[in-house]
């Protein structure tokens, strides 16, 4: 395949880890509140695309983000023709080119199968909002505090938003007998905490796959000038001359990975991670002869029982990719990430389900007709 294929209408958008040479990519939406933020102060203006409401089959869920701003698309409301039209709707409320239209939000109703031709023939309300340099204390609030967040659209296109204290809500929309609407919903970092341990080629490439999944980072090192120099900025980046120190303040639930360039700092980080009862996994990067000379010694030296000692998983990675390669390790290490993920979802209760929708098809639905 020829080499001189152009791709001129993709647009480009930041990453976490996003460098000059990332133009083009289409990035993951860790926490839109703060990378809203970042758009505005570089670029003066972002639209927020917000699934608002499903009935019926749909790609994705109510309260799925994407954002567009100049640069590009950051996050996803499922791809397709669908996207595509939300796209091209973000980009006139961008540039306040929509005829006949005033104001800095808007609502679009999309059935799937009639309109769009999509196979999951579902009913989609799209919530696309505005923020400008006029929004910059306010975005700066939700993405520090968060909260539960009250929108309320004027018939002519303008919105009051207020946040109100920290409590979960569910996306709600609701339209109003004046042609405005309501939008409830909540605004919080939902992501799992995992904390990196080593800032080396497989740390770094680890911190670029993390950087694009539903994880929140924090990243150590006891290196100065081991991190990036740019494309950090949803990371939080530490300095430790002594990272076993640092354990303390792991939060509960976190998922941790030990893969420092000093195998005594790794032996400490193992010794004091060990003795925390609250973390939902430890991972020590090695071989497996490395893995039995810890367990040995923390069993020998330190006195861990063996229950103790099996929290300690090493080596790290999903079975069956025995590339050394730091890409295909991080990937394999991402992997098992999402295993405890996915373990630990099974595991909570679930929630009744709202009943499909048994009207809804490719001609539309009693909602929508």
């Amino acid at each position: 395949m020829s080499a001189a294929l152009r791709f001129d209408a993709l647009p480009a958008s930041p990453s976490a880890l996003a460098a000059d040479g990332d133009a083009g990519w289409l990035r993951a939406l860790p926490h839109w509140p703060r990378a809203a933020l970042r758009s505005v102060q570089r670029d003066g203006a972002v639209v927020r695309v917000l699934v608002a409401a499903v009935r019926g089959s749909a790609p994705r869920d109510a309260g799925a983000v994407m954002l567009v701003d100049t640069h590009g698309i950051q996050g996803s409301i499922g791809g397709g023709h669908l996207e595509w039209q939300a796209v091209a709707a973000a980009r006139e409320l961008l540039t306040g080119a929509v005829p006949g239209r005033a104001g800095s939000a808007r609502v679009q109703r999309f059935v799937l199968g009639r309109e769009l031709a999509q196979c999951c023939g579902g009913v989609v309300d799209l919530w696309l909002d505005r923020y400008d340099t006029r929004d910059l204390a306010w975005l700066s609030d939700i993405a520090e505090y968060g909260g539960t967040l009250h929108s309320r659209l004027r018939a002519d296109g303008h919105v009051e938003r207020q946040r109100r204290s920290p409590m979960q809500a569910d996306v709600g929309l609701l339209a109003s007998a004046d042609g405005g609407y309501t939008l409830t919903e909540s605004i919080s970092d939902t992501r799992t905490p995992v904390w990196l341990y080593g800032a080396g080629h497989v740390g770094q490439a680890i911190a670029r796959v993390i950087a694009d999944l539903p994880l929140r980072l924090t990243w150590i090192d006891s290196r100065t000038d081991a991190f990036p120099q740019r494309g950090v900025d949803d990371i939080d980046l530490r300095c430790a001359a002594d990272p076993a120190a640092t354990v303390a303040q792991i939060p509960p639930g976190a998922r941790v990975l030990v893969l420092t360039h000093d195998h005594a700092q790794d032996y400490a980080l193992c010794r004091a991670l060990l003795r925390r009862r609250d973390l939902a996994f430890i991972g020590l990067i090695g071989s497996a002869s490395k893995a039995a000379r810890f367990r040995s010694r923390l069993a020998r030296e330190d006195g861990y029982d063996d229950a103790t000692i099996a929290r300690l998983t090493c080596p790290i990675g999903v079975a069956g990719i025995a590339s050394k390669w730091p890409a295909a390790i991080a990937v394999a290490v991402a992997a098992q990430l999402l295993q405890t993920l996915t373990m630990a979802d099974a595991a909570a209760p679930t929630p009744m389900p709202t009943p499909p929708l048994d009207d809804c098809s490719a001609t539309g639905c009693n909602t929508c007709r």
